[in-house]
């Protein structure tokens, strides 16, 4: 395959083939001889010719834009899917297709990422990797096959966009669901300061600055939410505005995140307008929780009641009943709750940090607490996704790994230069120390955390198992100072980003492809 096409040969093509011819347009040199299988290969199209199919298509058009939003009582300008600051959720059935038809209205180039779904390289929606991106004004046609149910989500994958509120939720229902359940509520969490206290790209600038900067110690200064909103302790530091000094977490391992927020919302919405889902005194319901948020974990619970966890990034885990669960930036859970009379408080906590989001579930009797009365604190059991066992159902065949792959995670605050390996991804020579593997095999890869900050490592187009026997994700947390090794089956060829799903880590560099070769 000739990989060397010129841009002019682009303007030639329809939009729906744009993309495809994107990456063969790339000028990256490969660090290897090896032939890749990119974007463009037929096996990508045969593979999804092979895809379990029901015959049904779910559309939905798409309309990256400018929008006016309502965030605690206050107007903001951000950027959102038609027109509000809650896009859409898609849902569909497992092997059902797909078409969404995204316009750009930004001022600048955009794409969609379909985080954690196995689906067909071409339309994964990674600028210079699967597609070219789509240019202010132009339009382009996602179409692909759901190949699993579970709880899953869409986002930009470009620069900062994300940390607006470019993304939505996406249902894909099992036909076959085992579970049983009255009704489901999609929970979508965000740490929030677009509009407020600056721009995502504000706070990417300053925090590019490094530490080195005035001596400062991370570890000894503040805590809580920020410059804008000081934590009680929060030293005198006028120049850093949006860095987050002394958030801690012993859950975490450490420092907790990077960067302080004024707000975090619960489907789009501050604690003070909290989100009521009407049911019924003994109704089951399954909570689909899904972590957009760009630097904060939240610890998830319904003070004084368990949660019986089912899922996680999709896929079923045995089922296990705990007081909290702790979700990393990217990572999903579903959870069974039976509803009590009255008003049940869905509480958020952000992680090492200041604040809460907030949903209630309401009966119709009694009176709605004020957010300030509830908890600061969920105690008792709790865990993460990556600490949860697989269902037998999902969990794979035993079998000596074909290729081990090593991903040390490097960089720090001092001069905020993550990476992998030492080396920060340069998505313009995406080839540059790929991670190469071959369909067929059975792929080990160690996440090694050599920073002093814990890293949610996120892998497009697969999901891994964590351990011997662990929950099947797509997201893992990975403290300080640890190691997590997990394991997968290259079944879907391409080229695929791994990457820290903190948003500013994943700008500076904290990225690296896995390259399938032939």
């Amino acid at each position: 395959m000739n990989i060397n096409l010129n841009r002019r040969f682009f303007l030639g093509l329809s939009v729906a083939g744009a993309a495809a011819a994107a990456l063969a347009a790339c000028s990256n040199t490969p660090v290897s001889n090896a032939v890749r299988v990119l974007p463009t290969d037929p096996a990508i199209a045969d593979l999804e010719a092979d895809r379990p199919f029901t015959g049904a298509t779910v559309s939905q058009d798409l309309n990256a834009g400018t929008i006016t939003a309502i965030v605690a009582g206050k107007s903001v300008t951000t950027w959102g899917y038609n027109g509000n600051l809650v896009a859409p959720t898609i849902r569909a059935k497992a092997g059902d297709r797909l078409t969404v038809n995204l316009e750009n209205g930004l001022d600048e180039e955009t794409a969609i990422h379909w985080h954690g779904l196995a689906l067909r390289n071409d339309q994964d929606g990674v600028q210079h990797v699967t597609q070219d991106p789509i240019a202010a004004g132009a339009g382009f046609a996602y179409d692909f096959r759901l190949p699993h149910p579970g709880t899953y989500w869409y986002h930009s994958h470009m620069d900062m966009q994300r940390e607006r509120a470019l993304y939505g939720a996406m249902i894909i229902e099992d036909p076959a669901e085992p579970l049983k359940y009255d009704k489901d509520w999609v929970i979508v969490l965000d740490d929030w300061m677009d509009g407020i206290t600056g721009t995502p790209d504000e706070v990417l600038a300053e925090l590019s600055q490094g530490m080195s900067m005035g001596g400062m110690d991370h570890s000894s200064m503040g805590s809580g939410s920020g410059g804008s909103f000081p934590g009680p302790t929060e030293s005198a530091v006028p120049q850093m505005k949006h860095m987050l000094m002394g958030s801690r977490s012993d859950f975490l391992g450490g420092d907790a995140g990077d960067v302080g927020y004024p707000f975090h919302l619960f489907n789009g919405k501050t604690p003070e307008q909290a989100e009521i889902q009407a049911a019924r005194a003994g109704d089951v319901i399954r909570l689909r929780i899904i972590n957009a948020a760009g630097d904060t974990a939240y610890r998830v619970g319904i003070p004084g009641q368990k949660l019986a966890l089912t899922h996680t990034d999709g896929f079923p885990v045995k089922h296990q009943e705990v007081d909290a669960v702790v979700l990393g930036m990217g990572e999903r859970v579903d959870a069974l709750l039976t509803v009590r009379e009255g008003y049940t408080p869905v509480l958020a906590l952000p992680e090492g940090k200041i604040g809460q989001a907030l949903g209630f579930i309401s009966t119709g009797t009694g009176k709605q607490p004020l957010p300030a009365v509830l908890p600061n604190e969920l105690d008792g059991t709790t865990v993460d996704g990556g600490q949860l066992k697989a269902d037998p159902s999902v969990t794979l065949k035993a079998r000596t790994a074909d290729r081990t792959h090593e991903l040390k995670l490097t960089g720090g605050m001092e001069k905020y230069d993550w990476g992998i390996n030492g080396v920060r991804f340069d998505m313009a020579k995406p080839f540059e120390n790929a991670f190469e593997l071959k369909a067929g095999e059975r792929v080990e890869v160690k996440f090694i955390n050599d920073t002093d900050m814990w890293h949610p490592m996120h892998l497009h187009g697969h999901t891994f198992q964590v351990g011997d026997g662990g929950a099947r994700k797509d997201t893992v947390i990975v403290r300080p100072k640890q190691t997590v090794s997990v394991i997968f089956d290259a079944d879907n060829p391409g080229q695929w980003l791994a990457h820290c799903h903190n948003a500013y880590h994943a700008e500076k560099g904290m990225m690296a492809l896995f390259s399938y070769i032939k």
